[in-house]
C-alpha cells in the first residue's frame, strides 16, 4: 500500500523501535511507497510512512532493499555534503562517510552484513538517522 510522506518534524524526530515479525506489512508499505516516489527519493524510513519502526528501503538499480534494524558498525573517509528529504523542505549541511558496514536483518529476520560505498551509503546513513529521530 502506498503512505502519505509524514511532514510532522514532532514525530519524525521521536526514535523508532526495533523492528519485529509483525511489522512486515509495514516494510512491504514502505517498499512501495518509495517505489512510487523513485523519481524524486532514494530511500526512505517508516517513519517517513508514519511508523516508528527501525525499518528503511533503499533503491538499488530497478529494485528496492529492505533492511530492518539496520545498524552502521564502521564508517570511513568522512566528508560534508548536502541533502535534502521528502519530508521537510530544503538542503541541509550534513557529515556523512564514504564507505560504512551496515549490519541489519532481512524480512525474514536473517541476519546480513553489507558494505557500502558512494551514493548508497549516504542513503542508507540519511535513512538510519530517520530511525535515530535525527533531521538534517
Amino acid at each position: 500500500m502506498i503512505r502519505p510522506i509524514m511532514k510532522d518534524p514532532l514525530f519524525l524526530a521521536g526514535k523508532s523501535r526495533d523492528a519485529v515479525m509483525t511489522d512486515l506489512p509495514i516494510a512491504m508499505d514502505l517498499k512501495d511507497t518509495l517505489h512510487a516516489n523513485r523519481d524524486i527519493c532514494a530511500g526512505m524510513a517508516a517513519n517517513m510512512i508514519g511508523f516508528r519502526v527501525r525499518i528503511i528501503c533503499i533503491t538499488a538499480g530497478p529494485s528496492e532493499i529492505l533492511m530492518l534494524n539496520p545498524v552502521i558498525i564502521s564508517r570511513k573517509k568522512p566528508y560534508e555534503t548536502e541533502e535534502g528529504c521528502l519530508s521537510l523542505s530544503g538542503m541541509r549541511k550534513t557529515i556523512r562517510y564514504e564507505t560504512i558496514t551496515v549490519r541489519y536483518q532481512d524480512t525474514g529476520f536473517r541476519q546480513k552484513t553489507g558494505t557500502y560505498s558512494g551514493f548508497a551509503a549516504q542513503v542508507i546513513q540519511h535513512e538510519i538517522d530517520h530511525c535515530s529521530g535525527i533531521l538534517i
